[in-house]
Formats: C-alpha cells, structure tokens, sequence
C-alpha cells in the first residue's frame, strides 16, 4: 500500500498556572497589601518581569550611589519596563524581589491571572488591618475610604507627594486574627529589623 505522510501530532498547549485560591492570594499579598497604592501598583506590575527585576537589583547595587537625576539619566539607558525602573527608587523593595523570585513569580502569574481577585484581595487585607484598628493616617501616610465604581475601597497614599514611606508590619499582627491556617502570611524574617513596627 502507499504510503501516507501523516500530519503532525498538535504540540499540547501551554498550560496555564492554575488560578490561586483566596488563601493563596492573601497569603502572598500580606506583606505588600499596606503599602502605599503607587508603589503597590508598580510593584505588582514589575513582578511580571522577573528577570528584570533580578538584572535592576544587581544594576541598583552596583550603582548605589545613584540618586535623583543622575538615577534617572543613568536609567534611561536600560530597557527594563518602566515599572522595574521606578522601583530602583526602592532598592530595599527590589531587593526583596529579587531576594523572593519565586514569590515574585507567583505575584506576577497572579496579576496577569487573576487581576481584579488579586485587587479585592488587596481590599480585603486592608479592611482587616483597619478593623484591627492597625490602618490609619500618619504623619506618613493617609488613610482615605472612597468610592470607586460603587464600591468603597481603601486608599493609601503618601501625606507627603513628594516623599513615599515603605511600612514595615508583620502580617502575623497588623490583619488580627488570620482566616487560613493552612496559608500563613508570608514574610521572611530578614524583611523588617528586630523590633519593627508598623
């Protein structure tokens, strides 16, 4: 009989990380869910890039004198997204990124997965630090609940534009009692100083 060229087997398709539960999501989120909105929002979009976020870390520590326009110029040269860029502002949060790259990792298949569960879940965390009375304006930062979208959301921003803080909480504390055993929140020790509060 004649022989037949057969078509090729379909290669699988990639399979996509599977959704992150609610646990999961708060979890991940736990040390990051009170910082302010401009710098939570760039840094979730930067964990998307991870291996920027590994190169800017190394770059940062090699040019760690740095700052303010000569920061900016120096950056200009680099094809990293600009959200990786705006974090080098931040190199002790660049740090924990690059330090945390599976934790970054999943971060950023989270974002691109499951965006606005990850944004509620930002909400949720928030909700429970205020109820715990651990959320309110500072003389670092302001604490506003506004609607958006016919929802109230928690705001977080600088009291000062021009200057942002970066809080240190431990999550075990600041959200009170915690809804998933089976998922503590994450959050190294080397990530605050011994003593730290928010």
């Amino acid at each position: 009989p004649a022989l037949r060229a057969q078509a090729p087997a379909p290669a699988p398709a990639a399979q996509a990380p599977a959704p992150f539960t609610q646990g999961e999501l708060e979890q991940m989120l736990a040390p990051i869910a009170l910082y302010p909105d401009a710098l939570l929002s760039q840094m979730l979009m930067a964990s998307t890039y991870p291996l920027e976020i590994v190169e800017a870390a190394r770059w940062r520590k090699e040019n760690a004198a740095l700052e303010g326009t000569a920061l900016q110029d120096a950056l200009q040269k680099q094809s990293w997204d600009e959200s990786v860029k705006s974090l080098t502002a931040f190199p002790d949060v660049l740090e924990r990124m690059n330090k945390d790259l599976a934790w970054t990792q999943k971060l950023g298949d989270a974002f691109l997965g499951q965006q606005d569960q990850m944004l509620s879940t930002v909400q949720t965390l928030r909700q429970k630090a205020q109820t715990a009375g651990n959320l309110q304006s500072n003389d670092k930062q302001k604490v506003e609940v506004q609607q958006q979208e016919g929802k109230q959301v928690i705001v977080i921003e600088p009291a000062n534009p021009q200057v942002v803080y970066v809080p240190t909480y431990q999550p075990t504390v600041v959200y009170g009692a915690w809804g998933y055993p089976a998922y503590p929140p994450y959050y190294p020790s080397y990530w605050y100083p011994p003593g730290a509060a928010f």
